[in-house]
């Protein structure tokens, strides 16, 4: 089973996702954009692991949440993976409650790390994907403050109340995301 940790958006905040992705349709026709109904925050990506692993990986989610009560985080920015110049995945920054976030994610890194699981050792950067480029697109400074001026609307904060285990699996060529578990805060 392909497992990963995330933040699922709510419903609730899904047409806003919508609605920048509309925008970056007409500033940028060639982005593909993710598909609203599978975005989220990942907290750590786990990766190909045997299935049995699914109840070891719900009580690193248990472990991780203790003493963490809900929180709000709100859409901020637009940045890109690499870089934002030379983007081939543009994504949704946060701010708000990130405090909480970093360390609940540093709470999941350790906690696979004691069961000898692979963590990322890159910086974590919450952020939440929402279009993939052509590894050739390039954003010049125009552009740039085009995308500056998408991310200066006011957002609603995403109210976080759970962390969840899930499940990519191939569906015909994508990935379909399957909740595995859901673990409440607080």
């Amino acid at each position: 089973m392909r497992f990963f940790i995330a933040l699922e958006i709510p419903n609730e905040n899904k047409p806003e996702f919508q609605a920048i992705q509309q925008k970056l349709s007409i500033l940028i026709p060639q982005a593909r954009r993710m598909d609203t109904e599978k975005i989220h925050l990942t907290l750590a990506f786990i990766g190909e692991q045997p299935d049995e692993l699914k109840d070891k990986l719900i009580q690193v989610i248990q472990n991780a949440v203790k003493e963490i009560s809900p929180f709000e985080i709100t859409p901020a920015y637009i940045d890109g993976f690499p870089t934002l110049h030379n983007p081939r995945v543009l994504w949704v920054g946060v701010k708000g409650d990130i405090d909480k976030l970093f360390l609940v994610a540093e709470r999941i890194k350790d906690e696979l790390s004691y069961l000898n699981l692979p963590v990322d050792e890159r910086r974590f950067t919450p952020h939440i994907s929402i279009a993939k480029l052509n590894n050739n697109f390039q954003i010049d400074r125009e552009l740039e403050e085009k995308l500056e001026k998408i991310a200066t609307d006011n957002f609603a904060p995403i109210k976080i109340s759970s962390i969840k285990l899930f499940e990519s699996a191939p569906d015909g060529g994508l990935h379909k995301h399957n909740t595995l578990a859901e673990v409440s805060l607080g």
